[in-house]
C-alpha cells in the first residue's frame, strides 16, 4: 500500500467537504427553513425528522452489511450515491408551493431520499478511511484530515447561505461534490479482500449486521457515542432558535456558525497532538469535561450579548474539535484491536452511523416537541427560559456523564 503522505491524504479527506455541506443544513437550517418558510409547527417538523432519522438509524446497519460485501470496493458504494445526493438535497431546500400536508409529505420524502444517499456515502468513505491504516500514529492523521475538510465544508455552508441564501448554497454543494468525487476518485485505495459475496453467502447475515455488538470495546464505545451524540445534537438544532429568540441576534448567526467550526478547524492539530501524547479516549474525555465548563455559561446570556456568546462559541469550538477527530479514530482502533479489520470495516461503521442517526433523531423528536408543548413559538418571545435551558443546561449535563462513561470504558488499550 502507498505511504499514506499528505497528498494522499487530502484526495481522501476532501470528499468529507460536500457531506458536511449536506449535514449542517440539515441538523442546523433545516427546522427554520421549514417554520418559517413552508408555516410547518415545530411539532410536526420534529415529529417527521424523529420519523425519517429512525427510518434512517435503521437502514444503515443494512448498509454497512451491504458495503463490507463489497471486499472493499468502497468508491463503488460512493458512485451510487452521488445522484442521490444530488436529487434529494435539491428537492429537500427547493420545495414547491403546496399546501401544508404536501409539503409535509414533500419534507419528509426527500429528507429520506437525502439521508439514504449521505448514510451509503458515508459509511463507505469512513470504512475506506479505517482500511488505509491500523497504525496508532496514523489513525488520528486520517480522521483529522477527513474531519478538517469536513469543518471546511460546514464553514462553507454557513458563508454561502448567509451571503447567498439556499439557491447559493445549492449551487456549492453540487460544484463541491463533483470536485470531491473527482479527488477521491484519484485516491489511495484499500486492497481489495475476499469478504464478498459467493454462492454459499446468504443473502442477509444477521450475525455479521450485530457482530460489532459482541465486542466489549464498540459497546463501551458506542454507550459513549449515544450520549454524547445527543449531547451535541441538541445546541445544534435549537442554535438558530436560540440566537433569534433569546439573544436576538439572528443576523449574526452566521457569524456565530464561523467562529464556532473555524475554532474546531484550528484545533484539530491540537487534538491529535494531545491523542498521541496521552491517549484518544483521555483527550476526548478532556474535550468533554471542557465543553461543558464553557457552555453553561450560555444559559445566563439574553438579548444583545453578542461578546460573551462569540466567546463561548470559539471555546466550544475547540472541544468541537475532539468530537470530530478521536472518535472515528477510537473506532478504527477498536476494529483493529478486536481483528477485524480486512474489509469488515463497513459493518462497524454502519452501526456507528446508526447511533448517530439516533442521537439526531432523539434530539429532534424530544427538544422541538417539548418546546412546543412549554410555549415557545419561533420569532415571539415566550418560552425562551425553556429554549435556553434546552439549548445549554440539558446538554452540559449529557457531556458530564459521557465523560465519566469515556473514562471508566476499557479503550485505553486500542
Amino acid at each position: 500500500m502507498k505511504p499514506l503522505g499528505l497528498p494522499n491524504l487530502l484526495c481522501y479527506g476532501v470528499f468529507g467537504l460536500p457531506l458536511a455541506m449536506v449535514a449542517l443544513p440539515i441538523y442546523v437550517y433545516l427546522p427554520q427553513f421549514y417554520s418559517e418558510r413552508a408555516g410547518l409547527p415545530l411539532a410536526l417538523i420534529g415529529a417527521a425528522l424523529l420519523a425519517a432519522r429512525i427510518a434512517a438509524a435503521f437502514i444503515d446497519p443494512l448498509l454497512g452489511w451491504w458495503i463490507g460485501r463489497g471486499g472493499g470496493a468502497y468508491w463503488r458504494f460512493i458512485a451510487l450515491a452521488l445522484p442521490l445526493l444530488l436529487t434529494g438535497f435539491l428537492a429537500l431546500f427547493h420545495p414547491p408551493a403546496m399546501a401544508a400536508g404536501a409539503t409535509l409529505a414533500w419534507f419528509g420524502a426527500t429528507l429520506t431520499l437525502v439521508y439514504f444517499g449521505f448514510s451509503l456515502a458515508t459509511i463507505a468513505h469512513q470504512s475506506w478511511g479505517a482500511a488505509l491504516t491500523h497504525a496508532v500514529s496514523d489513525r488520528a492523521r486520517v480522521t483529522g484530515v477527513r474531519e478538517a475538510c469536513g469543518l471546511a465544508g460546514v464553514l462553507l455552508a454557513a458563508a454561502v447561505t448567509t451571503l447567498a441564501g439556499y439557491d447559493g448554497l445549492s449551487l456549492a454543494f453540487c460544484a463541491a461534490l463533483v470536485v470531491g468525487a473527482a479527488l477521491l476518485a484519484k485516491a489511495v485505495r484499500p486492497i481489495a479482500t475476499a469478504t464478498g459475496t459467493d454462492s454459499t453467502t446468504p443473502l442477509l447475515d444477521w450475525r455479521a449486521l450485530t457482530a460489532p455488538f459482541a465486542q466489549r470495546r464498540f459497546r463501551a464505545l458506542f454507550a459513549v457515542l449515544l450520549v454524547n451524540g445527543v449531547a451535541s445534537a441538541i445546541p445544534a438544532t435549537l442554535f438558530l432558535f436560540f440566537a433569534a429568540d433569546r439573544l436576538r441576534l439572528a443576523t449574526l448567526s452566521g457569524l456565530f456558525l464561523i467562529l464556532y467550526f473555524c475554532a474546531a478547524a484550528l484545533s484539530m492539530p491540537l487534538w491529535i497532538a494531545l491523542a498521541r501524547r496521552f491517549g484518544e479516549a483521555r483527550a476526548w474525555a478532556g474535550s468533554m469535561l471542557g465543553s461543558a465548563l464553557v457552555f453553561v455559561w450560555a444559559f445566563g446570556l439574553g438579548p444583545g450579548a453578542a461578546l460573551p456568546f462569540g466567546a463561548i462559541c470559539i471555546l466550544s469550538g475547540i472541544a468541537l474539535g475532539a468530537d470530530l477527530a478521536l472518535p472515528p479514530a477510537l473506532l478504527a482502533g477498536v476494529i483493529a484491536r478486536d481483528g477485524h479489520g480486512a474489509g469488515r470495516e463497513a459493518a462497524y461503521f454502519g452501526v456507528w452511523n446508526w447511533g448517530v442517526q439516533m442521537t439526531l433523531a432523539l434530539a429532534a423528536g424530544i427538544a422541538l416537541p417539548l418546546l412546543g408543548w412549554l410555549g415557545y413559538v419561533p420569532g415571539q418571545q415566550g418560552g425562551t427560559v425553556a429554549l435556553a435551558a434546552a439549548y445549554a443546561l440539558l446538554p452540559c449535563g449529557m457531556k458530564l456523564v459521557a465523560a465519566a462513561m469515556l473514562w471508566r470504558a476499557p479503550l485505553r488499550d486500542c
